[in-house]
């Protein structure tokens, strides 16, 4: 294990919040009486059903299908009866039409999901598997992992395979029990993704707050040849795809582009354990791994979770309920995450931690927005080198062209410029608003700040 510390350029230090989970083993939530799978649970065009009203399907059957190349296939994570088609928002505040299943209780599996043996296991088969057993990236960004491994022509041989173990977010902590509890399934699904694209050398990238996970993982790739284990600095947003191929590589990623552009890519140590799974086992991902917690759950934790799940059986099932009067609820970290006003959503690929806050916390006051004092501290902190107030004045005015013009595009949304701003200025809300009308979608999608009224 290397000494080195890498980090990138800029960013903020934020408290963790770690400590109610981190020392938390995986538990299974039991799976619910009915699931809610979305058919845009993944970055693309939506899953297209191949089941209908009343078909009885077993777990881990495909039920939808991929439509387009961008575009990932969704399977039933219960056995059971598809009893209906609705619509439901999604914590980002689009809607997605979800097949309802009502489960049977008895997790009958699919004849299709047959493990193979290792001779069997080549690079068409992986990139096959990764397509089929609808991979995508469970960080969050849900971009189908087959597409990875199919870069455009013009891009240079992937060399680096980089996974992302860093979990910069405050109070999440599923990638560090995923890191702790599945490792030998990390390892194999990051020997498949080098073998699916030729690369020689990859990267375990694991922040510094997380010393068990890199002892772990650098004992275990010690006889491992190409794999290391890169610790990084714990600063935020240290796991942001392009600060992480540069803090790994000192490779830039262009404007615009993807780390094939430079040579890498980049996947979630998540999404590698269900590669490993998909290509050995033939099990499709149906399940993951989500963070539950903050100051209003009776049992904060790390849970097992069927993709469909409702959060609210979720935390009925597994966390036994919350105390007090919720006054934010956030799916994902608080930082990049959406603030949503109930539980009623579904647990879906990239969903990665629910957090439950009262009014006895800090999270359950917004600030008042007052006028910008002009002191930098965005533009000094910014991992893009952006200058926010910029971006902002020019949304505020809806002038479009301006905020093009000032690289609206490249922001990552990943919220250090408003954690900095003494102003209370929500500068991502409006940077998002922006992005929304600059591609003709309007003023939709969930208020990040969004307090729950009592």
């Amino acid at each position: 294990m290397s000494s080195q510390k890498a980090t990138f350029l800029d960013g903020i230090h934020i408290p963790p919040n770690k400590s109610l989970t981190d020392g938390l083993k995986i538990a299974k939530c039991a799976a619910p009486d009915f699931v809610y799978l979305p058919l845009s649970m993944h970055i693309g065009a939506p899953a297209q059903p191949i089941v209908k009203l009343g078909d009885k399907v077993k777990m881990g059957q495909v039920i939808a299908t991929a439509c387009g190349f961008v575009s990932s296939n969704i399977h039933a994570s219960v056995s059971g009866m598809v009893t209906g088609f609705q619509k439901r928002y999604l914590p980002n505040g689009m809607t997605s039409n979800c097949i309802v299943i009502k489960n049977d209780g008895l997790d009958t599996i699919s004849e299709e999901i047959v493990p193979r043996s290792e001779n069997e296991i080549t690079p068409d088969l992986i990139r096959k598997q990764l397509q089929e057993k609808g991979i995508v990236g469970m960080g969050g960004a849900t971009f189908p992992t087959h597409v990875k491994y199919a870069p455009p022509k013009d891009c240079p041989a992937i060399d680096t395979i980089i996974l992302n173990g860093i979990e910069c977010e405050p109070y999440v902590t599923s990638d560090h029990r995923v890191l702790l509890e599945y490792p030998s399934e990390i390892i194999q699904g990051l020997k498949y993704f080098m073998l699916a694209s030729g690369a020689k050398k990859g990267i375990i990238a694991i922040e510094d707050n997380k010393p068990d996970a890199i002892s772990l993982m650098s004992k275990l790739v010690e006889n491992e040849p190409g794999i290391e284990v890169l610790t990084c600095a714990e600063k935020y947003p240290q796991g942001s795809e392009k600060q992480l191929v540069y803090a790994s590589t000192g490779r830039t990623i262009p404007d615009r582009g993807l780390p094939a552009a430079v040579g890498v890519v980049v996947d979630n140590v998540a999404t590698a354990v269900a590669t490993a799974r998909a290509v050995k086992d033939n099990m499709p991902l149906i399940e993951r791994v989500v963070t539950v917690s903050g100051n209003a759950v009776n049992n904060p934790g790390n849970y097992l979770v069927r993709l469909g799940t409702l959060y609210s059986d979720l935390v009925e099932k597994a966390a036994h309920g919350y105390k007090g009067d919720l006054a934010r609820i956030i799916s994902g970290g608080p930082m990049m995450g959406f603030a949503v006003n109930s539980l009623d959503f579904p647990i879906i690929k990239g969903s990665g931690s629910l957090l439950l806050f009262n009014y006895d916390s800090p999270f359950a006051h917004v600030p008042q927005e007052q006028t910008c004092v002009r002191c930098g501290h965005c533009v000094d902190v910014c991992p893009m080198f952006l200058e926010p107030t910029v971006i902002v004045q020019s949304v505020k005015q809806r002038n479009w062209d301006s905020a093009a013009s000032s690289s609206i595009h490249a922001c990552i949304e990943c919220g250090s410029c408003a954690f900095e701003c003494p102003a209370h200025i929500p500068l991502v809300q409006y940077i998002r608003m922006g992005k929304q009308f600059i591609g003709g979608k309007g003023e939709g999608g969930c208020n990040p700040f969004y307090v729950i009224k009592k």
